[in-house]
């Protein structure tokens, strides 16, 4: 699945300790972090803390991952009093080789994705801050990353020693099928719409939010949510939805809602896993877009703006038989460095969330 399928969770301190199965972190463990925010969505790189996770390749430990004593630092992290509903994050793991400086793993509150451009702009910073890979005061320095979806590229423009900005070039995108209808609920109300089904490190189905009578604006978020999540049940298991190669790259992940505002200038709202908001615009989502943007005959620059306000820009940058290959430009800014910790006798242990 391009996510691991959840639920929603409406618990407590006293369920997420005594569900059977779950294992609290061990207390005095510290977790270190740095965080980074890209476009307004939040992204926490785990540089210490996490067992190892065992497999040979990305798509391996990130099934592996999933083991309690590993996924229990995920919700530590994702979970209140820690994180939010709608933190994301990551694990550093080892490339699949040496052609890659690193590997990794995105996970959010419900669990492991299969691509996170966001991320990868936030990776390419981090990297080159950090010294991690070594980089020009002026130029251009990739950052080469192995994630589930495959083999990524974070372009990582200096000048004067300062970082300006960033262009994730993705994996192979495409269409994967247009006009599926969907019925869609919110508010007490039903809703039929088609929507288009795209690939770009994960699958997204995007209808136009004017479908339903709104705009991606924040007053509207409350519906878009309950759409989006309506949406993603309605195409669970759907043909277009699968991925031709590796079916643990299927499903869809998210729904995008856009608003066109002229030639090659639209607002999206990216509603992922179970209900979750993007609030940059989304980088595999951006993929995407220009996948179906291209199929319909357009070859110019993607502006593309998120509900918060952030602003991407995207262009395919070469053709690949029924594929493009996307390059989307943004930047990512540290917001803190952390260390986690779970206090004995802590009774919220890993902590909750209550969406």
């Amino acid at each position: 699945m391009g996510a691991t399928p959840g639920t929603a969770r409406h618990d407590t301190w006293g369920t997420e300790m005594r569900t059977p199965g779950r294992e609290r972190p061990a207390s005095g463990t510290e977790i270190h972090t740095v965080d980074y925010h890209t476009g307004g969505e939040p992204f926490r790189i785990v540089t210490a803390g996490v067992p190892e996770i065992p497999g040979a390749t990305i798509l391996e430990r990130r099934e592996n991952a999933s083991a309690p004593e590993i996924d229990q630092v995920r919700r530590m992290l994702c979970h209140e009093p820690r994180g939010h509903a709608d933190m994301y994050g990551c694990f550093l793991v080892p490339p699949d080789d040496p052609g890659a400086h690193l590997g990794v793993l995105f996970w959010h509150k419900d669990g492991y994705s299969t691509a996170c451009g966001h991320g990868t702009i936030a990776l390419g910073v981090h990297a080159v801050e950090s010294g991690l890979v070594k980089a020009d005061p002026d130029g251009d320095t990739d950052v080469v990353v192995d994630v589930p979806s495959g083999r990524v590229t974070a372009r990582v423009r200096r000048t004067g020693g300062e970082i300006e900005s960033v262009t994730f070039r993705n994996v192979a995108s495409r269409v994967t099928a247009l006009a599926v209808p969907v019925t869609a609920a919110a508010g007490g109300a039903t809703f039929t719409a088609a929507v288009d089904i795209a690939y770009g490190g994960a699958m997204y189905a995007s209808v136009p939010a004017a479908a339903f009578g709104l705009a991606v604006e924040p007053e509207h978020l409350t519906e878009l949510i309950a759409l989006g999540r309506s949406i993603k049940a309605s195409l669970a298991g759907h043909p277009a939805a699968r991925h031709p190669a590796d079916d643990r790259l299927s499903g869809i992940y998210g729904v995008i809602f856009y608003d066109e505002l002229g030639p090659g200038h639209q607002r999206n709202v990216t509603v992922f896993a179970d209900g979750e908001v993007d609030r940059s615009p989304c980088g595999s989502g951006t993929a995407a877009r220009l996948a179906l943007l291209h199929a319909a005959g357009f070859t110019g620059e993607l502006t593309h703006e998120s509900i918060v306000g952030s602003v991407f820009t995207g262009r395919v940058a070469e053709v690949r038989g029924d594929a493009v290959i996307p390059e989307i430009t943004g930047m990512a800014y540290r917001t803190g460095v952390h260390r986690f910790t779970l206090a004995a006798g802590d009774p919220i242990g890993a902590g909750f969330t209550l969406r």
